[in-house]
């Protein structure tokens, strides 16, 4: 493996990156029935065309995922980065744009997540800390199945200077706090906006709020203390996809 590439395993993440053009795959690891399994998905384009194939027992693919405590399913990749997306470049002349930017949100698993339902309901990118994105992670790879082919994921060193910047282009920072009296669903979701999510034990840190235009909440039964930051993102995105096709 060389200094640039990575490991990945699960059937959807290893099936969407050999299905993104933008995505160098060094080399696939599959059973034969795998190997099948991607031939009956896509009939019509040879997916491992000039891509290295090596053949192995679900037995040898166990040790690429061993200390994971996740699954191969028959799927094992090497791959390199995407390029890196600049979000400054990407936001000129682009309007009513939506971001879910995490604060110090550091489970693999719950990005993987939430990488999966800002993909599914047409959220237009992912803000997150360069230094706390777990870059390498298989878990945050299957978590996500596949879908971190499809989401734009903007590292930046600096989340409070990201917003500032991004407030002054004319975008909306909307903090997710249990303690706010406003429901999310209140707000007529128009224009750029940016959906704050803080840490899954501390929320939103006071420096980082400071820079928030509006504090909402998901309303939930008063018995349960909250619900799951993967849950709670996805319920979000779902209400603003749904809002923005009736407008």
């Amino acid at each position: 493996m060389n200094n640039s590439s990575f490991f990945i395993v699960g059937k959807h993440a290893v099936f969407e990156a050999l299905k993104n053009n933008k995505r160098k795959v060094l080399k696939v690891y599959l059973t034969e029935e795998s190997k099948k399994s991607i031939h009956r998905n896509s009939p019509k384009k040879n997916l491992l065309k000039n891509t290295k194939v090596f053949f192995k027992t679900k037995k040898e693919l166990d040790k690429y995922c061993n200390n994971d405590g996740i699954l191969h399913q028959g799927y094992v990749a090497e791959i390199e980065h995407l390029e890196q997306v600049q979000i400054k470049e990407f936001i000129k002349e682009k309007n009513n744009l939506t971001f879910v930017c995490l604060d110090e949100v550091t489970d693999p698993r719950n990005i993987g997540s939430i990488i999966r339902s800002a993909a599914s309901f047409n959220i237009d990118g992912l803000i997150v800390k360069e230094r706390h994105f777990p870059n390498n992670s298989k878990l945050m790879y299957k978590s996500a199945s596949g879908c971190l082919e499809h989401l734009n994921i903007f590292q930046v060193s600096n989340i409070n200077t990201t917003l500032k910047f991004l407030r002054d282009k004319n975008f909306w920072v909307y903090g997710f706090d249990a303690n706010s009296e406003k429901n999310f669903t209140e707000i007529k979701w128009e224009g750029n906006n940016i959906l704050l999510f803080g840490s899954e034990g501390f929320g939103l840190k006071k420096h980082t709020a400071k820079y928030t235009d509006f504090n909402v909440k998901i309303s939930i039964n008063k018995e349960i203390e909250s619900l799951n930051i993967s849950n709670s993102a996805a319920i979000v995105f779902h209400h603003i996809n749904q809002q923005k096709k009736l407008s």
